[in-house]
Order: structure tokens, then sequence, then C-alpha cells
């Protein structure tokens, strides 16, 4: 049978499902052996590494993934030896399960692209060889010719019971639910051979009554295998929901036959004896009774119901209370497995940014809708579009929510990092993570994985001292690095930090002198000399090693933090150690903003940063001529900045009301604040952030744009960009006549008429 086109979508996107919980499976194996490597005792770390190796061998023996079964099964086996005490943890197991966890991932990710390596294949031999080296059982022998022997007739009889019966019926929804029945029956046969098998087709339809979705067949077989029943139960584990599976142990009295043959078929005469007609043709032997009940109504003669005589009452009793237990294992899995279903749905991220497009366009045209009505003044109709504008906020908010997630997860990726990174190093670390429930956009959580890698490395290799150097100081023999993650006025600050030997000021001088960054005897402040480490191929090392040296990474983690429209800073103390501070913005798609005009162009800033507005201070007003410079807030000594004169556009003319009444709205950038002067103040706004055209990508205080209610283009400025222009410009005190070097813009690029702009 050809498999069409629905078919083809239907089981890819299941796949892809299954990689990606495969992915959230080697995490959690992961985690439980590092947490294991350092307590060998905690039996719920050993049984959840053990659950995620199950699963991922059990879905991958449903999609026919062989290579992951094979291997998996390896790891789980030496798993399960823990588990029963066979095997004692150690150094050498840890290492082989986690090298595991990786064989297992470059597996899946053969899976993924459908291409297969035979040094991935060699590698995982290999590996399999070590793990039941540590296992301690004895390599497979090459197969030797059969040597043909004759059997008793009472042994061969007896070989021939050495089977397990299997009775399955799959119920109506399972297709629907995405369960295909034969992958379960390819799974089992890695567990040993099946003798036999009778596909039951008696429930299937008359074709116009045929449900082509639904599920009609049951199976039969005959099953040898070492395996135990758990072990067997735990091939149909992920089906327990939608069929009945009864399992029969080798050597099984015919009491519990006659009981499934009841389940299966009650008293009806015709099932029974089709259902025992098929038992016999796969080889079982057994006697029949006969057993006469009352006619039907409608019907003459009485009904005669074949029934397996009854033996051993004991062994039958064994058997159902074997069967009661695997139905209440089952069940109670059950209930666990529908309460996770309740809590998660998965969803495609393609869909979740549509729709996320879709609300920022209904807040656009919600923003539209508002001002026509305050422009009509009917009370009613101003009435309507506000309540239609907070639910329109509400939904905004609730589906920017469904992109927050966590931060702790690629927190818990450095667990393993600073584990392979110390060894290779020959260092003792300890890694402190706090903050890891502290939410972001999930696009920035997958982009800020590689720049917090980098700063991880850096710290151990070059923050972090050796043992030795250490005790030598007299601090602790293990180093302390720590990550950590909050929010702050609506930014997301992510940090890394370390107690090591911090950063060598007069060598990054030396070397930025050596490069020609900066001229001999320049006076640099701290931070200043913390910044040429940003520098494109900057490096201090003195030998290149594996982790770093060559001068690569810093300036990318720059770069790869300002496409988020955040800012990297970093401060040092010598024989003290190095903090790394991230400013992220808590989403790319939406925010609350602060809506201003400069020279007759809209700005927004982002809400969560403004922290007052008060009129401009007279000493603002009295350098009048300046881009920047400084004045007294409450006894606090402020930047400020202009924008018009930073943008280089006309303010209001000195005689208007206008110019009269300008303001500064004081920002914040964490501990620190800054006063910007504006023309006007128009209030809350609610922003669709949009990227700028090319023309506007090298304004490092611009960070994108959004379209107004009246369809005009408003520019969203960058905090981070203003603090640095605000603070370089205070210092040189440069007049608006060369407006502080560089911070003078072209009036057509940096302030374009709100009705020529363009957004991408």
């Amino acid at each position: 049978m050809s498999m069409t086109d629905d078919d083809a979508e239907i089981l890819a996107i299941a796949r892809d499902g299954f990689l990606d919980e495969a992915q959230e499976m080697l995490r959690q194996f992961e985690a439980g052996l590092l947490v294991l490597e350092n307590n060998p005792d905690d039996s719920e770390s050993l049984n959840s590494a053990f659950r995620a190796a199950h699963t991922i061998k059990g879905t991958a023996g449903m999609f026919g993934c062989d290579a992951v079964v094979t291997f998996t099964h390896e790891a789980e086996t030496l798993l399960e030896a823990l588990r029963s005490n066979q095997r004692q943890l150690d150094g050498d197991v840890v290492a082989a399960l986690l090298e595991s966890r990786d064989q297992i991932e470059l597996l899946l990710g053969e899976v993924q692209s459908g291409d297969s390596d035979p040094a991935v294949a060699a590698a995982s031999a290999a590996l399999a060889v070590r793990l039941r080296a540590l296992l301690g059982a004895p390599e497979p022998e090459p197969a030797l010719a059969p040597v043909a022997t004759a059997l008793p007739v009472a042994a061969a009889a007896s070989v021939g019971n050495k089977l397990w019966h299997l009775s399955l019926r799959f119920f109506p929804d399972a297709l629907r639910n995405g369960l295909d029945p034969l992958s379960f029956l390819r799974y089992l046969a890695t567990l040993g051979e099946v003798k036999a098998i009778t596909t039951l087709s008696g429930a299937v339809p008359a074709l116009e009554a045929l449900d082509a979705e639904a599920c009609y067949l049951g199976f039969e077989l005959r099953f040898d295998s070492q395996a135990t029943l758990d072990e067997i139960a735990r091939v149909f584990e992920f089906a327990a929901e939608d069929s009945s599976i009864q399992i029969l142990p080798p050597g099984t009295a015919p009491a519990a036959f006659e009981s499934l043959a009841t389940l299966r078929c009650g008293d009806d005469a015709q099932t029974r004896s089709d259902l025992f007609d098929c038992w016999r043709a796969m080889g079982m032997h057994f006697d029949l009774r006969v057993e006469v009940v009352g006619a039907p109504a409608g019907e003459a003669a009485p009904v005669l119901v074949p029934h397996i005589e009854r033996r051993a009452e004991s062994t039958q009793r064994k058997a159902s209370d074997r069967r009661s237990g695997e139905g209440e294992r089952r069940e109670g899995g059950r209930d666990r497995r529908a309460g996770d279903e309740t809590r998660f749905v998965r969803v495609r991220a393609d869909k979740l940014d549509k729709l996320i497009d879709l609300i920022g366009e209904l807040v656009i045209a919600g923003s539209g809708a508002q001002m026509i009505a305050h422009q009509e003044g009917a009370e009613v109709l101003l009435e309507a579009t506000q309540r239609v504008m907070d639910l329109v906020q509400e939904t905004r908010d609730g589906t920017l929510a469904l992109r927050m997630v966590p931060i702790g997860e690629t927190f818990a990726r450095f667990q393993r990092v600073v584990r392979d990174v110390s060894k290779q190093l020959g260092k003792e670390v300890d890694l402190v993570v706090s903050g890891g429930d502290t939410e972001m956009d999930k696009s920035m959580v997958d982009s800020i994985g590689d720049p917090l890698m980098h700063l991880v490395r850096n710290s151990m290799d070059h923050g972090l001292e050796t043992f030795d150097e250490r005790l030598a100081t007299g601090k602790p023999a293990a180093g302390k690095l720590a990550l950590n993650a909050y929010h702050e006025a609506g930014a997301v600050v992510i940090e890394v930090s370390d107690d090591g030997r911090g950063l060598a000021r007069e060598r990054i001088v030396k070397k930025a002198v050596e490069r020609g960054l900066i001229a001999e005897g320049q006076v640099l402040s701290d931070h200043e000399v913390w910044q040429l480490i940003f520098q494109p191929g900057f490096s201090t090392a003195e030998a290149v090693t594996d982790l770093s040296g060559r001068g690569v990474g810093m300036d990318v983690v720059k770069r790869s933090i300002e496409s988020l429209r955040g800012s990297i800073t970093l401060t040092s103390t010598a024989g003290h150690g190095t903090l790394t501070q991230i400013r992220l913005p808590l989403t790319l798609a939406m925010i609350d903003g602060f809506l201003t005009m400069v020279g007759g162009v809209n700005y927004v800033l982002p809400l969560a940063a403004v922290s007052e507005c008060i009129d401009v201070p007279a000493e603002c007003a009295r350098q009048s001529e300046r881009v920047s410079g400084t004045f007294d807030l409450r006894g606090e000594i402020i930047p400020w900045l202009d924008l018009a004169r930073f943008y280089g556009v006309s303010a209001a003319g000195p005689e208007t009301e206008q110019s009269r009444r300008r303001s500064v709205v004081v920002v914040r950038d964490g501990p620190t604040r800054i006063g910007l002067i504006v023309d006007r103040l128009l209030g809350e706004h609610q922003t669709v952030i949009k990227p700028l055209s090319g023309i506007f990508q090298h304004l490092k205080a611009l960070a994108g744009s959004t379209i107004l209610g009246s369809g005009e283009v408003a520019l969203l400025l960058d905090v981070s960009g203003l603090f640095a222009a605000a603070i370089r410009g205070s210092k040189s005190g440069n007049k608006s006549g060369n407006k502080g070097g560089n911070l003078k813009p072209q009036k057509n690029s940096a302030a374009p008429d709100s009705s020529t702009a363009t957004t991408h």
C-alpha cells in the first residue's frame, strides 16, 4: 500500500515531535547523571535517567529507528543494573553514560537528516562494547553452525511451551491518536522472536460503514524471549490508553487462557470457537469442554459454548493476580499521562509567530480606531473603543506569555559544560545557578546559548585559577562560577561571574597599544579598558589552547547581544573576579511604550525604562547650544541629552509656547539614569516593534520602529545607546557646532519624515 501525501505529512509531524521529545529526554538523562556523579545514592535521579533512556528507546522503536534502539538499549541495561544493585556507580560508569548521551544525540541527528555516517556507527559499536564491559557482560560470540540433535518427544513439547502469549486489541481511536500497531510489533521483536502471529479482522465493518481513520484490528501472537513481564509490558506503555493488552507468561495454566477467552469473547459461541481455532493454529494445545446454555430468544435449539478445561486453579489465581497488578500499573501510568496532556499542548513555532504578527496588526488597527473615536468625540464610541483596546492588550499580553520560557533550561546545559571543561583544565569548579525561573522570549533563549557558552568557557580558562594558585592566595580550592538572571526595568539581566584572578588591566592596555587601538600613555577609565576586550581579534592569552587564545569570540558575543537589542558590560577587580552583565529586552515583538515627539518626529521609549517626566531644568536651558551635559535632580547629578540636537533636527522655535514647555524624560538603564529632552509628551502607546530599513542600521541609538494608529512611523529609541552617547558627550563637553563628533547623523536618515519613512 502506498503512503498518501497526508499520511506522509502526519508521519513527518509525528517524527518531528519524537525528535523534540527526545531532546527533552536527553536533557533529563544528562541532568540525572550529573546529580548522581555527586550523589550516587540519589535513587530518584537514577530512575529519572532510566526513564529518559527507556522513553527514547521505546519511541525510537515506534518509528523504526533501529540504530537508536539498539544503542540506547545498552545504556538502559547498564542503568537497570545500577537500579537493581547489580553494579555500583563510579566515575567510569558516569563518564560512559554521559558519552552515551552524546552518542544518542548523534544517532538522533542521523534520523533527522536522513543520512548515516559509518563513523557514527563504529563509535556506537565501540561504546556499546565499553558499556557491556562495565556491566560485566560477556561479548557475544560468533554464531556456530547448527548441530542437529534428536530430542525426546517430551522435551520437545516442553521447549514448545516456553513461549509468551500476547493478546492485543487496539481501540478505534488508536490511529487518530497517532499510534501505529505495526511499530509496537516491530519494537517487540527487539526483545525476542515472534514465533506466530494472527491478525484478527472480524471487527472490520462493511465498506459503507467503514471509518478509514478507525482501527478495527486485533492480534494474537506467540513470543519467544528471555525478557521479563515488566520489560515486555513497557513495550506497550505508550498504547495503554488506546488498547487492551493481555500478556501471559510461559507455562501459564489453561485456566488463564479460559479467562482470556471470556474477556475477549464473553459467552458468544462462534467467536470463542474462532479464537480457539486461532490458538490451535498457532501451536497451542488444550482440552475443551462444552457448556449448554439456554436458547436465545427466537431460536429453537440451545447453544453449545466451548470452554477450555480449567486446571490448576492456584496457577489461575497467580496469573490473574499478575494481570490485575499489571492492569493497575498501566492504569496508574494512564492517570499520569492524562494529567500531563491536560497541562501541555505542542504548537509549531511558526504558527505561534504568525499569531503574534496578527496580534501586532490588531494592536495597530485598534490604535487607529481609537484615534478616530477621539476625533469624533462621541462618548459611546470612545467607551466602546476603550473596551476593545483593553481586550486587545489582554490578548497581546496572553499571546506574548506563550513565548516566554524560563531561562533555567539554558542554564542547565552548563552543568555538563562545567564538568567537562573543569576536568580538561584540571581545575575544581563549583557552578552556582540562580534565577532559573526568570522568563524571557523563546527566540532570545535560543539565541543566548552560544554567547553564554563563550563567557562560561572564558571564565573557566582565563578567570579561575588552578588548585595550587588558589590555595597560595588563600582562596578555597574550588573556584566559583555563577550564573544569575533577574528582571529589572522591563529587561532581563543575565550575569556570569567568577571569583578568579580578574582581568589584567596592564596587559590589556599593553596589547591595545601594540595593536594601535589606543595611544601610548593615553589615560583610560576601567570601563574603557574593559571595553577593549570586545575589539575584533583582541586576546591577551599567551598560548593558544583548545578553549581560547585565538582572539575570536568576545566581539562576536557583543554583536550577538546587540542583534537582540541588548547590551553587554564587564567589570573586574584584580584578585577577586569578573562580572559580565548582559541586558536584554523581555521580548522582540511588542512592548508598552511611552510616545514623545522631537522636531515633528515621533519617538518611543520603553515604558518600563521611564522613571519620571519633569520640566527642562534651568541649567539645561542655559546651555542651549550643547548636545548634552549634566543637571542636578534632587541632589543627584544626572547626564542629559537633547534629542533634537543629537539627531540634528529642528526643535520648536524659541518664541513658541511649545518651546517653553519642552520636557525632560528621565529614563534608567540599570542603576544609572539620564534625562532626555523632548518637545512633547504624548503618553503611553502599545508598540509593535518592526525592524528598520537598511539606511538606519548604522544608528546605534535606534532599536526599531513602529506604526501609529494614524499610519505614521515612530522610531523606537535604544536606551543603552542613548546612555553611551550622553555620557560620552557630557565628558567631552561638545557644543552643537560639532555635535559630539560622530554623534551627528544626517537629518534625513536620523529623523525621517513620518509620512515617508519605511519599515520592513
